[in-house]
Order: C-alpha cells, then structure tokens, then sequence
C-alpha cells in the first residue's frame, strides 16, 4: 500500500527547475513533493528569459498568464561588444516562431511556476529543510526533511529524487560532481537604478551587455520601471583592481560608454549584491534513483542570458525522461544517459560559444561565423541567424528533449531522433 509519504517524485528546490519539472510530472499523472526551504516569494537574480524558455512555459500552460502580468516584453537583444562598431542588435524573430519572451522579477515570476505545480497537482511544502538524501546502497530512495515548527523530521520515500537545490548544489556536494570552469570564474556585482533612458521600439525591452577592458556590463529593463544594472568580471582582476565590488561596480559605471549614457540621469535605488565563481558543470546529471537539474547540473556563465532558459529547457527534458523512466523501469539508465548526454552536447555548444565570444577582438561577423559553426555547419541559413538562433536559446548542437518519442527513438538506435520527426 502507497502510504501518504511515498511518491514518484521528490523534487527539491521549488526554482524554476524544480517547479517545472514538478509541474510536468504532476500532469503526467505522477505523485510528486516540492520541497522548498524558504517561503515565496523571495529575491533571485536572472530576470532576463530567453524564447528557449517559452516551450516549457506553454507546456505548463502559462504563457497567456504571463502576458497579462505586464512584464517587460524582450524581442532580442542589443549589444557593444566586439570591435568598435557601435551598438549591435538580433531579434528573436530572426531565429524563433516566438517574437518575444520577457523580462522579469523573479519573485513574481518563480512564484508563480511554484503556484502552477501546485495547481497541477504537486504537493508543495515551503520552509521545508532537506537534512539528507536517503539511499539504499547507491540508490536515491527519498529524502529526510524538517518543516519550520516541526520538532522532528519527516521522512519522504520516493522512486526517483531530483536535486533542483541551484548553486546550493545538495546532491553534487555530498557526491562531489562540480567541475568548475577555471577561466569563467566571474564576480558579478548588481544593483537597481531607476530614471534611466531607454531605448524605444521593440528594442525597449532589450537587455543591452556592453564589453570594458577587463569584463562587461548588463543591462536589463523590468516593468516596475528600475533596471538591473550588472558587472561581470574574472575574480582575478577584481583582485587586481583592489576594490570592493561595489567600488569596482561605481568605477566601471563611469567609464562606460552605452550604459553609462543610459544611466547618466538615473538613481541607485538599492544596495549592491554580489556572487561569483558560478559557472560550473557537474561530472554527472544522474545516478540509480536520482538526477540533476537547471543550476543544480550546469551553469553556463551570465553572459548569453541563459540561466533561466537552460533550466526552463532541462526541466522539460527531464520530465519527459522521468515520466517515461517510471512507467517503464527497465529502461531506466538508458534514458537518464540519453537525458545526460543530450543536455551535456547542448551546454558544450554554448559553452563554447561564450569562450569565443568572450574575445572582443572580433568583428560581429565572426560571432556570426562562430555560431553557424556550432550550430549549423553545413550553413543551411544565413549565419546571422544562426548566431539569433544561438542567443535565443532555440538551438543547440541536439535537443535536450526528444519528446514523446524518446522512448521508441532510443530503442530503435542510440541516435537521436530527427527534428522533423520529433515535430510530427
């Protein structure tokens, strides 16, 4: 008999990875526990989505909600990087059957993921603190947890536990998985300004990234009218420079040119936040009874504005191989390496990118160039759109979901199934 603490699925995070993927299972009929340790809404950075985001957000079935909670509508991107060219841009459209996605707060925004998995029927507990994850030999069984005000834990038995923890990273922690990417390891220093100049058309809602000598400048517009305004640079010259990262932050500021122009009449209107040595991929996504997800598996460094986009896109790969893997358990471990491997080709693609796009040596036609040769080297469309195409978040070196058909695909060879197959 399945008591009220066994179930398919425990998820823990309630981010955007462990909400979508939660929300997904949930609506494949599976029971599935969130367990969340702080209480939402609460403060995260990543505000800016990709159009690679908007297929999970349909299939949660929440992309009409998004549209009437006013976000900041994001059509592409602008950017002054490279050699001196002046401000460049590429829009979605160029590269995707989406026009925009959005910019947004992620308290609103991961609130609501949390809320939708709990109207798909997810069991969600916040304030809920993951003591340990439960194995039976090398298998994940489930999860020990306190909830605040309980005078004890509670255990949670599961068939399949998902570390969707972030930066946290509970499962690669204790198993040790996280591979750090020595020459990516950033400081990132933001703060909000509000009263700045934006652009106009459909280039309103573009996040601007501006290089400088030693790092880069975000820019992202949000529809209360502030603007995230954010610093990237290696951890070795913010050591170099001698500065906190708030004086680093200020002086890079007025030394810039596009965003310091936008933010010459704007005021700070919150402390500075800070985070560094992030990017990062773990040595494995899964194990017998267990797999990662979003932050928790990879991050991919904040440059391409793909964070959110990635998980978004992990979770829907995982939860088609997580449904597929409980109803049939015997093709467990091939479909989680098939997940792995997919998800992997996909991050290695971008990872590669950023490495190149990171020298700013580089005409735009060579990001241009750089990008169809990932994505597209047999060039079967104007590299232009490739490189649209890659900042979009719509297209990698393979899917890292293989739909409905994954199961059959995998069966039948261990190549992936086509596109236009995956389509029909």
């Amino acid at each position: 008999m399945v008591g009220k603490d066994d179930f398919d699925v425990v998820i823990i995070g309630g981010g955007p990875g462990g909400s979508a993927t939660a929300g997904l299972l949930a609506q494949q009929g599976h029971k599935v526990l969130v367990l969340e340790k702080e209480k939402f809404p609460r403060y995260h950075i990543g505000e800016s989505l990709i159009t690679g985001s908007m297929p999970t957000i349909e299939a949660l079935g929440l992309r009409e909600r998004l549209d009437k909670m006013g976000y900041v509508r994001k059509y592409g991107g602008s950017l002054l990087w490279g050699r001196n060219q002046g401000t460049w841009d590429f829009r979605f459209t160029e590269a995707s059957e989406y026009e925009y996605t959005f910019q947004v707060r992620r308290a609103d925004f991961d609130s609501v993921l949390l809320g939708r998995a709990r109207e798909l029927g997810a069991l969600v507990i916040e304030e809920a603190n993951v003591q340990e994850v439960l194995f039976d030999g090398d298998r994940a069984v489930g999860v020990r947890y306190q909830r605040k005000g309980d005078q004890e834990p509670t255990t949670a038995n599961s068939r399949l536990v998902v570390d969707a923890t972030g930066q946290s990273h509970l499962l690669a922690r204790k198993l040790d998985l996280i591979d750090y990417h020595e020459d990516l390891r950033n400081i990132a220093t933001w703060a909000y300004f509000q009263n700045c100049r934006r652009y106009g058309g459909t280039r309103a809602g573009d996040t601007l990234t501006e290089n400088r000598p030693n790092g880069w400048f975000w820019f992202i517009p949000l529809s209360d009218g502030t603007v995230s305004v954010g610093y990237v640079t290696h951890i070795d010259a913010y050591k170099k420079s001698g500065m906190t990262p708030e004086e680093l932050h200020a002086a890079e500021l007025a030394a810039a040119d596009e965003v310091t122009s936008l933010t010459k009449d704007a005021t700070r209107v919150s402390g500075y936040r800070t985070i560094k040595d992030w990017s990062y991929t773990c040595t494995k996504f899964h194990g017998p009874g267990w797999a990662l997800v979003g932050d928790a598996a990879a991050f991919i460094d904040p440059l391409l504005s793909t964070g959110v986009g990635l998980t978004l896109r992990g979770a829907l790969g995982l939860a088609e191989t997580a449904n597929l893997a409980l109803r049939n358990p015997g093709d467990e471990v091939a479909l989680y390496d098939r997940y792995e491997r997919n998800y992997r080709d996909f991050l290695n693609s971008l990872l590669e990118f950023v490495r190149f796009f990171y020298d700013r040596t580089k005409s735009k036609e060579d990001y241009w160039e750089a990008a169809q040769q990932s994505i597209d080297p047999r060039r079967m469309r104007p590299r232009k759109i490739d490189f649209a195409r890659m900042l979009s978040g719509v297209s990698g070196t393979r899917d890292i979901f293989d739909g409905p058909l994954a199961l059959r695909a995998f069966r039948d060879s261990d190549a992936p199934a086509a596109p236009d197959e995956l389509a029909s």
